[in-house]
């Protein structure tokens, strides 16, 4: 009789207990929540030049700018390493991807050194892709002034 008791006390102290939790499927936002003027900011490294991965990551930049809605982020994404041939004019199995992430707003970035590495002009990118010195440097900067660095 008494453990019984004691089970429903412990039941009750823990459905009396308020337990701040989201709705099952939803995601809490952080405080302020983004907006037009406070928009979420996410950079995304793209570093594979596996057409499932490259794939994958434009599809998660997609999936951000859904959630979020289009005036509440700022999307980046910024191909170094073997993430480069995404972003080449030719060569590129995910050229029309590229093009039109970047009609919907999203920025693509090509770092520099990786295009010299590989001796390829900055005028081999895909038109609109624009491109920086170093890749990572750029990403890390982004970090400093408060940008979300996601690596999928």
């Amino acid at each position: 009789m008494a453990r019984v008791k004691r089970f429903l006390i412990v039941v009750f102290l823990i459905l009396a207990v308020p337990v701040p939790r989201a709705v099952a499927g939803e995601t809490v936002l952080a405080d302020p929540p983004p907006s037009l003027d406070n928009p979420r900011r996410i950079v995304l490294s793209l570093t594979s030049k596996d057409p499932a991965v490259v794939n994958r990551i434009l599809s998660n930049s997609v999936n951000i700018q859904k959630f979020y809605e289009m005036d509440n982020v700022e999307l980046a994404i910024v191909a170094y390493g073997p993430g480069i041939r995404a972003v080449l004019r030719t060569g590129s199995p995910v050229s029309a991807r590229i093009q039109s992430l970047m009609e919907y707003g999203i920025e693509i970035v090509a770092c520099g050194n990786t295009l010299d590495a590989i001796q390829r002009p900055v005028g081999d990118l895909i038109e609109g892709v624009g491109h920086v010195k170093a890749g990572i440097p750029e990403i890390v900067e982004r970090q400093l002034r408060g940008w979300i660095h996601v690596k999928p």
